[in-house]
C-alpha cells in the first residue's frame, strides 16, 4: 500500500501580479515560536520575523538565514551611497516578475512605488511584463535585472554600457547587480518552498 500525500487546498490563490498585500504558505513545517532558541532569534535579526512562516522555515538553518538576512538588509537599506532605494526595489521587482514570484513582486513593487511615487509605472511593469516602456533609466535597470535573472544569465558589457548611458554611476550599477542577483536567488528559493495565498 502506498502512502498518499494530501496537499493543502488553497482557496482563491493569487494568480496575478499585484501591489496588494498577499500571504504565503510553506510546504514544509516552519518552526513554531515555542521551538525557537536564542540562536534562532539571533539569526532572524528582527524578532518579529518569528511570526512569518517563510522566515520561521528558513531559520531551521540559522547560520544561512542570518547571512541571507544581513545581505538582504545591506542591499536594500544601506542607501547612503549608490542607487536610490526605489530603483533597488525596481531591480528586485523586475527579477521577481520575470521569475514568476508573485509574493516577492508584490512586496518589492510596493516599496518601488512608495519610494519613487511612480505607482502607475510600477503597476505597468507588473501588468505588461519586463519589456514594457518605463523611460530609459528604468528600462535599463529592468533590462539588466532580467539579463541577470535569465537561465543561463545573459548579462554582459552591453547592459553596463546601457546603464552608464542612462546616467548610472559605477556604485549604482553595482547596486542594480546586487539587488537583481540576490532576488533572482531569493525568488527561486521561495518558489521551491511554498506558494502564495490570499492576504490573511
Amino acid at each position: 500500500m502506498t502512502d498518499t500525500v494530501i496537499e493543502p487546498t488553497i482557496e482563491n490563490p493569487p494568480v496575478a501580479f499585484t501591489q496588494e498585500h498577499i500571504g504565503w504558505t510553506a510546504w514544509l513545517p516552519p518552526l513554531t515560536e515555542d521551538e525557537l532558541t536564542d540562536r534562532h532569534y539571533e539569526a532572524l535579526v528582527d524578532k518579529a520575523r518569528a511570526k512569518n512562516g517563510y522566515f520561521a522555515l528558513l531559520v531551521r538553518d540559522p547560520d544561512i538565514l542570518e547571512a541571507r538576512t544581513k545581505t538582504d538588509n545591506d542591499i536594500f537599506y544601506n542607501t547612503k551611497d549608490g542607487l536610490p532605494r526605489a530603483e533597488r526595489e525596481l531591480a528586485a521587482t523586475a527579477a521577481s516578475r520575470l521569475n514568476g514570484c508573485i509574493l516577492c513582486a508584490s512586496v518589492h513593487s510596493r516599496f518601488a512605488s512608495q519610494y519613487s511615487k511612480r505607482t502607475e509605472d510600477v503597476q505597468k511593469l507588473l501588468d505588461d511584463g519586463v519589456s514594457t516602456d518605463l523611460g530609459e533609466r528604468w528600462n535599463a535597470i529592468v533590462a539588466a535585472s532580467v539579463a541577470l535573472s535569465a537561465t543561463p544569465p545573459a548579462f554582459g558589457s552591453e547592459h553596463v554600457k546601457r546603464l552608464r548611458d542612462a546616467g548610472l554611476a559605477d556604485e549604482e550599477i553595482s547596486d542594480v547587480v546586487h539587488g537583481a542577483s540576490f532576488f533572482n536567488w531569493a525568488n527561486r528559493l521561495m518558489l521551491s518552498l511554498g506558494e502564495p495565498t490570499p492576504a490573511a
